[in-house]
């Protein structure tokens, strides 16, 4: 099949020589069909084929194994880098969400694909204007007093613009790339051939969960409305957070390929020297950045998905000299149901109190099923030696860290069984987690315990708050309160704890 799969991919890429002939036309080849379909065929023929003559005739688990499977994952993720790079749009999108799975992928894919969240293509001027022209019904001009030509960012679905409003505010225009829509749905169709062909292949290393998601949310993130819609919702339910800042959309100058927003600038938030530089407390930013996104998977459900560095700026604000966390891109979100959500928050519960009985049965009632502690460990991207003794007890080190790793190399076909049985609202969690925990690792805070304490917090208030709208009694209402009272005095007191022991305090004492 390898062999018939790599004849198929080198007789499609003889059309190839075509793209002469769309160069001189002034065609981009890498928008027509054919070629973009040859590509990708050819480079999964390829990766395949590597694959099954690398590692034939190798015992598994031997360091010779090890060494040649290391190998053919640096090429091949290389290879896949070029595809993304070469047909875009949705491949581009793709590649990005790999290459933040740090602890579910080997990280010969990660740290390759990770380029992808820097390296986009961009539209022309002309590509620019005319989606502006066809939106909004008018020229650039009489639009704005102002519009710079090189884009500030440009992403996997579009690119953003600096401008200047006829009022003088000044203003980020967010432009799709004109050729996004048209194919986005021929991607996934064509992702979903290839992925069951590898499946069919490699039966231990099935993707379909990559391509579900793709499907479900790639045509939500290409409506600019909805993206406009989460930005005000979002802002709205965190709102008391003052720490957080979200831009305000324009709407007279928004349509599903436009977006106009507040214009904010700051630093990326794994960029620690900037920090430095202006003053911003690098523990802060990562304890305020863990309360936001535990409020929002905890309590209330509304989960942005996409935290990777370019989306979340930080600056220190010129009014009260406090640091602020902007949060950018809101076309990714998940929306928990509730029975999902509280079976997650008593999950995090029992791993906070090391309750093994707990961990195992919300393990199971989120779809881990016998593999309960290896979907413990990806959750939390800890050991079970950690987890069996205290997440919160013992704080993760670099050898931890290189372990988790090399497990997630090593347990490869079985994280795939399980990301292919658990509910879909999962797999964006498990993306999230794994974003947030890359920016800790940037920081270095990833050692720090606070974000279990906020964790804590909100898992508590989000089980209680559940338990008081479902109790009809005012006395058994007053008994959870009290409860819930009781189980954040004593979080604030660890954390007290914890502050002291780290203090210059506590070590003049020892």
């Amino acid at each position: 099949m390898a062999k018939w799969f790599l004849r198929l991919g080198a007789v499609i890429t003889g059309g190839l020589a075509l793209s002469d002939f769309y160069v001189a036309t002034r065609v981009d080849p890498n928008d027509v069909a054919f070629i973009r379909i040859a590509r990708a065929v050819t480079t999964t023929a390829v990766i395949s084929f590597d694959y099954m003559t690398s590692l034939r005739g190798l015992e598994y688990g031997t360091e010779e194994y090890e060494t040649a499977q290391s190998q053919v994952h640096h090429r091949s993720a290389r290879r896949l880098l070029d595809l993304c790079s070469a047909n875009r749009g949705t491949f581009i999108k793709v590649g990005q969400h790999l290459g933040g799975l740090d602890y579910l992928l080997p990280e010969e894919y990660t740290s390759t694909l990770r380029i992808l969240h820097s390296k986009a293509p961009q539209s022309s001027l002309q590509e620019i204007q005319q989606v502006i022209e066809d939106d909004l019904g008018k020229e650039i001009p009489q639009l704005f007093v102002s519009f710079e030509e090189t884009p500030l960012g440009a992403a996997s679905w579009a690119q953003v613009h600096k401008a200047v409003l006829h009022d003088g505010r000044t203003v980020a225009v967010k432009v799709q790339h004109p050729k996004v829509r048209s194919q986005c749905g021929q991607d996934i169709i064509l992702m979903e051939i290839l992925i069951r062909a590898i499946s069919w292949m490699f039966p231990d290393f099935s993707f379909a969960w990559l391509v579900d998601e793709a499907k479900k949310n790639m045509p939500l993130e290409l409506d600019f409305l909805k993206e406009g819609h989460n930005a005000e919702v979002v802002a709205d339910m965190l709102k008391r957070f003052q720490f957080l800042k979200v831009p305000k959309i324009h709407w007279e100058l928004s349509t599903s390929r436009v977006l106009t927003m507040e214009f904010m600038e700051g630093g990326q938030v794994n960029d620690r020297q900037y920090m430095e530089k202006n003053g911003i407390d690098v523990n802060e930013i990562s304890q305020n950045l863990g309360q936001l996104y535990s409020e929002m998977i905890f309590v209330n459900g509304f989960v942005h998905c996409d935290p990777h560095p370019g989306n979340v700026l930080v600056r220190k604000s010129t009014q009260t000299h406090k640091a602020e966390i902007v949060l950018l891109d809101h076309g990714l979100y998940q929306n928990l149901t509730e029975e999902f959500r509280l079976d997650y928050c008593r999950l995090w519960h029992s791993l906070m109190r090391t309750d093994m009985k707990g961990i195992e049965m919300y393990s199971r009632r989120l779809g881990a099923g016998d593999l309960y502690p290896l979907f413990a460990c990806m959750v939390t991207a800890r050991s079970w030696s950690s987890i069996s003794k205290g997440i919160n007890q013992r704080p993760v080190s670099k050898i931890e860290d290189v372990q988790i790793k090399v497990n997630a190399v090593k347990y490869l076909p079985r994280i795939n069984e399980l990301l292919n049985k658990v509910p879909r609202q999962m797999l964006l969690l498990l993306k999230t987690n794994d974003l947030l925990r890359g920016i800790e690792t940037s920081l270095q805070t990833r050692a720090s315990a606070a974000s279990f304490i906020n964790m804590s917090r909100c898992c508590v208030r989000a089980l209680s708050r559940y338990e008081r709208d479902n109790c009809k009694s005012w006395y058994g209402k007053l008994k959870i309160s009290w409860a819930e009272t009781l189980d954040l005095w004593q979080i604030n007191l660890y954390a007290i704890l914890l502050w002291i022991k780290a203090s210059l305090l506590w070590s003049w004492i020892a």
